[in-house]
C-alpha cells in the first residue's frame, strides 16, 4: 500500500450535500476498480496513476482530530471521489476504523460503494444508527453481469452487490442504489433500467437515485480513457459519442424516455426516486433514535 500525506481529510460542513451529507470524507485515492467511465479520471483532479490505490498517511489520526473539533454534527459523504472498500480495504481497514470514530463522536454516515465488503462492518453500522442515520448506497449500472464486466471490470459484478444489498437491508440498515451512469449507447435502455429498479426493490432498497437523468460526463483524461476501453469491447460506439457529443462534458442518453420509464419503474415498486424525498427520508432517522431515546 502506497501513502501519500495529507493536512486534512474531511471537508469543510454545509448544510445540503448528496445524500443528506454535511461532510465528505475520501480516506483513499485512486481506484483499482477498473470503472472505465470514471469522472474521477479528470485530470482537473490531479491523481497521478490513479488505477493504484494509495492511502492518506496518518488517516485515523486526522479524522478523529477533525471529529473532535467539528462544531456541528452531521453526517459524513464517504465514496464521493474514490471507493472506501476498493481491495486494499480488506487488509488495511481504514474504512472500518474511520466507521468506530464516526461512531464514537455522534456522527452519521453515508457510504456510496460497489464493494460487498461493506457487509463486514454491518455491526457497527447499527451501532451509528443508534444515535444517527447510517447509509449504504450501492452503485449498480447493469442488470447484466456480462456487460458489467465490460465497463467495471475490476469489481464484484451487479449480481453481488445487490447480494449485499439484501444482506444489509434484512438486518434493518438502511440502503439504496444509485444508477449512476447509463451509458449511451451502452445500458440506456429501458429493459436495463427497469430491471435495476425491480432488483433494487426486491432486495430491500428504499430509493433509487439518477440524479442528472441518464447519461455521463467526460472531460480531458476521462474521456480518453473512455474512448480507448471503447475501442477494445464497443466496436463502432466511440464514433458515435464523437457524432453525438464532440467534446461536451455532459452527454445525454438520446433515448429521452428513460428518465420517465424511470420515474414510473420507481413509483411500481414503491422506492423512492426524488434528492428532497430522498434526503428527507434519511433525516428522519434522527427522528427516530429521538423517539427511542425518549422511550
Amino acid at each position: 500500500m502506497q501513502t501519500i500525506t495529507a493536512k486534512t481529510i474531511i471537508s469543510n460542513y454545509r448544510p445540503h450535500g448528496w445524500f443528506a451529507s454535511n461532510y465528505t470524507m475520501n480516506i483513499y485515492r485512486g481506484c483499482s476498480h477498473g470503472c472505465i467511465y470514471c469522472d474521477s479520471r479528470s485530470l482537473c483532479y490531479g491523481i497521478v496513476d490513479f488505477d493504484t490505490v494509495k492511502s492518506k498517511e496518518n488517516a485515523l489520526a486526522i479524522i478523529e482530530k477533525e471529529l473532535k473539533s467539528k462544531r456541528r454534527k452531521g453526517l459524513l459523504l464517504s465514496g464521493s471521489m474514490s471507493d472506501p472498500y476498493n481491495p486494499c480495504e480488506a487488509k488495511e481497514k481504514l474504512s472500518q476504523d474511520s466507521l468506530k470514530l464516526i461512531d464514537k463522536y455522534g456522527f452519521g454516515t453515508v457510504i456510496i460503494t460497489k464493494s460487498p465488503l461493506v457487509e463486514r462492518d454491518k455491526d457497527i453500522l447499527l451501532s451509528i444508527k443508534q444515535h444517527s442515520p447510517a447509509i449504504v448506497n450501492f452503485t449498480v449500472t447493469t442488470a447484466d453481469d456480462k456487460l458489467c464486466k465490460q465497463i467495471e471490470p475490476h469489481v464484484a459484478p451487479t449480481s453481488q452487490r445487490l447480494k449485499a444489498l439484501q444482506n444489509l437491508s434484512s438486518q434493518s440498515i438502511v440502503c439504496g442504489v444509485v444508477l449512476i451512469p447509463i451509458l449511451p449507447f451502452i445500458n440506456d435502455n429501458s429493459q436495463n433500467i427497469e430491471q435495476l429498479v425491480a432488483a433494487a426493490a426486491d432486495n430491500g432498497a428504499k430509493w433509487a437515485c439518477m440524479d442528472g437523468g441518464a447519461g455521463m460526463t467526460l472531460r480531458e483524461g476521462s474521456r480518453e480513457y473512455f474512448y480507448d476501453a471503447l475501442d477494445k469491447n464497443f466496436a463502432g460506439i466511440k464514433e458515435k459519442y464523437m457524432a453525438a457529443f464532440a467534446a461536451n462534458y455532459v452527454c445525454l442518453s438520446p433515448n429521452r424516455n428513460l428518465n420517465q420509464i424511470f420515474k414510473e419503474a420507481c413509483y411500481k415498486h414503491g422506492l423512492l426516486y426524488k434528492s428532497a424525498d430522498i434526503d428527507t427520508f434519511i433525516l428522519s432517522g434522527y427522528k427516530q433514535t429521538q423517539q427511542l431515546s425518549l422511550l
